[in-house]
């Protein structure tokens, strides 16, 4: 009963969904040829044009190996033997030119400013992402927690000072900053009696407050945390937009107390700090309509990052262990249902108040993001305006990419750097968590070849 009251959040939904038009208006307007559709239609090989041709072919070959499932899912075990056989330096220069040089920007500033330069020249716009994340059993002191925090207040400097981007974002993970094992005492006793923000937002000021529940030393473990995560809000205000990562359902009601709570001291005048909602989960869509609620109470900017979600396999293991209900809606078309939705609510908000609202459409699916296209121009909103904005993974999905920049939206790329031990962890945990997207990118695997096939034909006609 412990593990279900951890599955199931204290965030209930205390907000209607509006309809948006009728279904005779919605019928009639898909007899009508709709010209965003022709546009973004994510079939044109000539946005791989851009790229040399040995990145065609190390994307190529890279999603050929995805497109099996038996790599993927042991993809971990094998990169383990592989370090073993190779050595340390052999497994490096192994991964470097090719699994490393597609998903990662590089490891010192110069490597990953070229990266940038680079992205930024095709009007893709980079989003850091610091590669370090917790989980149960694997916590690792306050001295590797201040680590991180230097690690993150080093990824404020660099996405600000250099001009990649002209609105920089950066993502963070909280269990980088305050113990899993804290995350989900906290979800289970906010759960009985939640708790005021402003106790929080005081204690991020340094103010010694006492958490009901939580005994000396999680007390001063949470203080520590909260006063790590005020000083990288405090760095990033008013320059770099912190986009604070969703985790597992056992602890996300605990991560979401602490972001509104960053919210609430940070976001009064625009959105500098947002949170992600995962919406193959059932309660999503209510847990997005209590953020606007909360952010009308409180008088705080709301920041959303719109996901689908990648922990499906261990949050219905852990629901089938633990004989609650699964939290992850049954079927794909019902997550796309739920992810189309709470997109129409923020863009409904959006076009009213889109100095108080922002949102990133992250996501590879192509229909996600034209209709997201599509609302945009129905209602107005300036597509580059920076109330709304889209996302993909560097190094997948950049046929989506190319075609939105080319067509004036502001796209940004999630991009991790540092070095190969430092990335791997990160890397393995992103392939297993993403293993459809990779396996279904038969796609872009096509308009990468049709692509090379187009060069080969030049040159033997030259």
């Amino acid at each position: 009963m412990v593990m279900c009251s951890r599955l199931r959040s204290s965030l209930p939904q205390l907000l209607p969904l509006r309809l948006l038009g009728t279904a005779a208006s919605r019928t009639a307007a898909a007899k009508q040829p709709d010209p965003l559709s022709a546009t973004l239609a994510f079939e044109d090989p000539s946005a791989f044009r851009v790229k040399s041709l040995g990145e065609l072919l190390r994307a190529l070959g890279i999603f050929r190996l995805c497109s099996f499932p038996v790599l993927v899912n042991n993809c971990g075990k094998l990169m383990s033997v592989a370090r073993t056989l190779l050595g340390r330096r052999g497994f490096s220069l192994l991964l470097r030119p090719t699994v490393y040089a597609q998903f990662v920007a590089g490891e010192s500033e110069s490597e990953i400013s070229q990266s940038m330069e680079k992205m930024s020249s095709l009007g893709l716009r980079p989003m850091l992402a610091v590669p370090i994340e917790e989980d149960l059993g694997e916590s690792t002191g306050e001295k590797r927690y201040d680590d991180n925090m230097e690690a993150m207040l080093e990824c404020v400097r660099m996405s600000h000072s250099n001009a990649w981007s002209r609105d920089p974002m950066m993502q963070l993970k909280i269990t980088a900053l305050l113990s899993p094992e804290l995350c989900v005492k906290i979800t289970t006793l906010i759960a009985e009696q939640p708790y005021d923000l402003n106790l929080l937002v005081r204690a991020m000021d340094g103010e010694p407050i006492n958490f009901p529940g939580l005994d000396e030393s999680e007390v001063a473990h949470f203080l520590c945390g909260l006063q790590r995560l005020n000083k990288i809000a405090e760095a990033s205000v008013n320059k770099v937009r912190v986009l604070v990562d969703a985790e597992y359902t056992y602890m996300n009601p605990a991560l979401t107390l602490v972001t509104m709570a960053m919210m609430k001291k940070f976001n009064k005048d625009g959105a500098w700090i947002w949170n992600t909602y995962q919406c193959y989960l059932k309660e999503s869509r209510s847990l997005l309509l209590e953020a606007l609620r909360l952010s009308k109470v409180e008088g705080f900017c709301l920041g959303v990052k719109l996901v689908r979600g990648a922990y499906m396999d261990k949050e219905r293991k852990l629901a089938d262990t633990a004989g609650c209900l699964d939290p992850i809606h049954q079927c794909w078309e019902d997550t796309n249902v739920s992810y189309n939705r709470s997109l129409d609510v923020m863009l409904d908000n959006i076009s009213q108040k889109p100095e108080r609202y922002r949102i990133i459409v992250a996501s590879h699916n192509e229909e996600s993001v034209r209709r997201a296209a599509k609302r945009i121009e129905e209602l107005g909103i300036d597509k580059d305006g920076g109330s709304v904005c889209f996302g993909q993974l560097l190094g997948m999905c950049d046929h989506v990419s190319l075609t939105l920049a080319k067509e004036g939206y502001a796209v940004y790329k999630s991009v991790p750097y540092g070095s190969v031990d430092d990335t791997l962890p990160y890397l393995v945990r992103r392939a297993q968590e993403n293993r459809t997207v990779l396996q279904g990118i038969r796609k872009e695997r096509d308009l990468l070849r049709k692509e090379f096939y187009r060069r080969l034909g030049l040159r033997r006609g030259s």
